[in-house]
């Protein structure tokens, strides 16, 4: 591998992406980033990790309005969001900086973007594939079974948070090196497919 590489990982929900970053981080001995920024951000900040959950994860399709949780007056919801995003970021400019590492969700594409040694990636998948692999999550179920709704939900909350922060627009191609379908692949193919991506760009770019 080449001295510092970072890979970011957008996902949809129940794409499997923390179980293909972790693999992939595992391959290329390089340490893993998911919930342990936000617990780092916490530590760092001082705001409870609950708070940064709860960031990336409202209801509403209107982001704006999703931050009417941080406090009683407009001004003040948005500028305490945005200590969050800041503290987070801030995490994710750290990691990053300290050397190669895999890194998925919370924008982290959009936070490294002017770091040249990173490789992002968006992780999709079938909704069969979702509801089979959220199953385990009660929260998300009624009467026993994962509801595709609560899929879609999830998807746009992420697609709020997202397109608010970067200006960009979530899971659109052309903000990624490669969108891969795990639905389709499976676990093992996608973090194989990511390794034969950075294979071949590091071969390319050694050419040159």
């Amino acid at each position: 591998m080449q001295d510092k590489l970072i890979i970011t990982i957008g996902r949809e929900y129940g794409s499997g992406e923390r179980t293909i970053g972790k693999k992939l981080a595992d391959k290329l001995s390089v340490p893993f980033y998911d919930h342990e920024l936000i617990a780092q951000a916490a530590a760092e900040s001082g705001f409870r990790e609950d708070m940064f959950e709860q960031l990336e994860q409202r209801e509403t399709n209107s982001f704006l309005y999703s931050l009417a949780m941080f406090g009683t007056a407009g001004y003040n919801r948005v500028n305490m969001a945005d200590k969050l995003f800041k503290a987070q970021s801030d995490v994710i400019l750290k990691a990053a900086k300290s050397g190669s590492c895999v890194i998925v969700g919370r924008c982290a594409d959009y936070v490294l973007r002017n770091i040249e040694d990173r490789v992002d990636i968006f992780i999709r998948s079938t909704t069969a594939a979702k509801l089979e692999r959220s199953r385990t999550y009660p929260e998300y179920q009624e009467n026993g079974r994962m509801q595709e709704r609560k899929l879609v939900e999830m998807d746009k909350r992420r697609a709020a948070y997202y397109n608010y922060y970067t200006g960009q627009k979530w899971g659109d191609g052309r903000h990624y090196d490669l969108c891969i379908n795990s639905g389709r692949l499976g676990i093992d193919h996608s973090v194989n497919l990511i390794l034969d991506y950075i294979k071949g760009m590091m071969e390319t770019d050694n050419q040159g």
